[in-house]
């Protein structure tokens, strides 16, 4: 579980980032979670995008990829979410 200053510390951080996966009509399925989990373990940062067509609500996907990755959610915003998991590297230092 993350502190309100390790959220505000990677909401920055993820500022830069671009989403390197979209969710669509079908929600996500299992291929997504898997390359997300790698993008996880490479990165510990990534955002997702959801897409206009996805018939799941942005709470309800975030939850989804969450519980399936244990992953942190640092944020909802609009129609973007950013995770995060510390990976054994620890490429990204929380205050």
């Amino acid at each position: 579980m993350l502190t309100g200053k390790q959220k505000r510390y990677l909401r920055a951080q993820a500022h830069n980032l671009n989403a390197i996966f979209q969710i669509g009509k079908e929600g996500v399925h299992q291929n997504q979670i898997k390359g997300i989990m790698t993008a996880l373990e490479n990165k510990e940062l990534i955002k997702i995008k959801i897409l206009e067509s996805c018939a799941q609500s942005k709470n309800e996907v975030a939850l989804e990829i969450s519980m399936q990755t244990k992953a942190d959610v640092v944020q909802i915003l609009g129609r973007t979410i950013v995770l995060y998991k510390p990976s054994p590297e620890k490429i990204i230092k929380l205050p």
